[in-house]
């Protein structure tokens, strides 16, 4: 009789346990550098920039899709990486930030009062334009005491049928990918 019950809590503890599926396998790989080239925006060591887009006319907007002046109205800028270790043979660059209404083509224009509407700010580095939480393209690195420039570029882009004056600002952090 006292096998029975014994055998009786074994069988209901093993039904009680929770079924485990296996559905797939991810695998996690990185791998651990020396040490890490230093991020310089200002090539005086800030972490910070500010990249002026300047004031638009509203009317310069011509519909959705559209950038002021063109696909020549981009405002260039650069990151700058400087000492980096001879290891580390290249670099992307991946933009964080809030989307515009979903689409991470463009960065939304930041909560304020009397903020601009109907626009956001499109990215873009050497390959094209660039979304928002993807890789840039491949910059290859000199190490030591070179410096070397990443080239990146900022427009206004219409995405909605009616465009608002107001201002126009933007918040993005990146991350630097050996």
């Amino acid at each position: 009789m006292k096998k029975m019950i014994a055998t009786l809590a074994l069988i209901n503890a093993v039904a009680a346990a929770p079924a485990l599926a296996v559905d797939g396998t991810i695998n996690f790989k990185g791998k651990i550098i020396d040490a890490a080239c230093t991020v310089d925006l200002d090539g005086a060591g800030a972490t910070t920039m500010d990249v002026l887009l300047g004031n638009v006319y509203k009317n310069a907007f011509t519909g959705v899709g559209s950038t002021a002046g063109g696909t020549a109205s981009a405002t260039k800028f650069n990151i700058l990486l400087k000492g980096c270790p001879d290891t580390v043979k290249a670099a992307t660059v991946k933009f964080d930030g809030i989307a515009y209404s979903g689409d991470n083509t463009v960065l939304a224009l930041t909560e304020e009062t009397g903020v601009a509407t109907g626009v956001g700010i499109q990215l873009s580095d050497k390959s094209g334009v660039l979304p928002l939480f993807s890789e840039s393209a491949s910059y290859t690195l000199v190490s030591g005491n070179n410096v070397n420039t990443l080239d990146f570029y900022a427009r206004y882009i219409q995405k909605d049928a009616a465009v608002t004056v107001g201002p126009a600002n933007a918040v993005a952090t990146f991350t630097v990918n050996y």
